[in-house]
Formats: structure tokens, C-alpha cells, sequence
């Protein structure tokens, strides 16, 4: 009962104070026409993306010599792969052959200018006939 009690300040009455009704302030870019605006944005836009384009195509262009040059490279390596791959695969069966046992005499042969002696040898000859001796001889000239 004691207690202490909360001092109440009187309020204004709405009705008592008369208060003027403020609108309130739109800045400058809301004042404006809001088509311009977007036209604006859009026309950075536009411009920030054709600065990007001209720096990308100024680019591409500085680097096509470079890409030319890598490509002949390129070119060239390949030629040279397809070379050695042909002496690789040479390589390859001349190794096959020289060590599968079913060629080895034939490649000793080779190797060392000897003949098996159950080998007989073949000796090809022309065979003479009169039409070949009449047509080599040179007719005779009389003097």
C-alpha cells in the first residue's frame, strides 16, 4: 500500500494539437520519369557490354598469330609421330621375327651369307634359243 507509485505525465491529445500532415520527400531519382531510369541502367549496361566486347575481340585477335603458329607445330609433331610409329612398327616385326624360333634358321641365314647344307642350291639360266642368237647377231657388211 505503500508503494511507490509511477509518476503519469499527461499525453497531447490529438485533438488539442493541430498537426500539419507532411508528405513525405522523394528524392531527385524518384522524382524523375522511372522509364528513364531504366533507361539509364540499360544504357550502362549496353556500354559496360560492348567495352567487353571490344577488349575479348581485341584479345582474340592479338592471340590468333599464336594459335596459328601452335597449330603448324602441332602439324608438324604429327608428321613426325606418324613417321616413327611406321620405324616403331618396323621395328616391332623385324624384333618378332628375329626372336620367334620358326624363323630362326631363315635369319641365321641371312645374318651370316651361310647356306643349310640339306639346302640345294638354284641356278637360274637363260635358256639359248636359235630365234635369241639370230636377233643378237650383227648382219654382215660386205666390203
Amino acid at each position: 500500500m505503500h508503494a511507490i507509485k509511477p509518476t503519469v505525465t499527461p499525453l497531447r491529445s490529438v485533438k488539442n494539437s493541430p498537426r500539419v500532415a507532411v508528405a513525405p520527400r522523394r528524392s531527385i531519382s524518384q522524382r524523375s520519369n522511372p522509364h528513364q531510369t531504366l533507361a539509364t541502367e540499360t544504357g550502362v549496361k549496353l556500354a559496360v557490354n560492348m567495352v567487353l566486347s571490344v577488349c575479348a575481340t581485341s584479345a582474340l585477335i592479338q592471340l590468333w598469330p599464336h594459335y596459328q603458329a601452335v597449330e603448324e607445330k602441332l602439324q608438324e609433331i604429327q608428321a613426325e609421330v606418324n613417321l616413327t610409329q611406321g620405324r616403331v612398327n618396323q621395328s616391332r616385326s623385324d624384333f618378332n621375327r628375329y626372336f620367334d624360333p620358326n624363323e630362326a634358321k631363315s635369319v641365321m641365314q641371312e645374318q651370316s651369307n651361310r647356306v643349310d647344307p640339306q639346302q640345294r642350291p638354284v641356278i637360274l639360266q637363260e635358256s639359248e634359243t636359235p630365234e635369241a642368237e639370230e636377233s643378237t647377231q650383227q648382219p654382215e657388211s660386205k666390203f
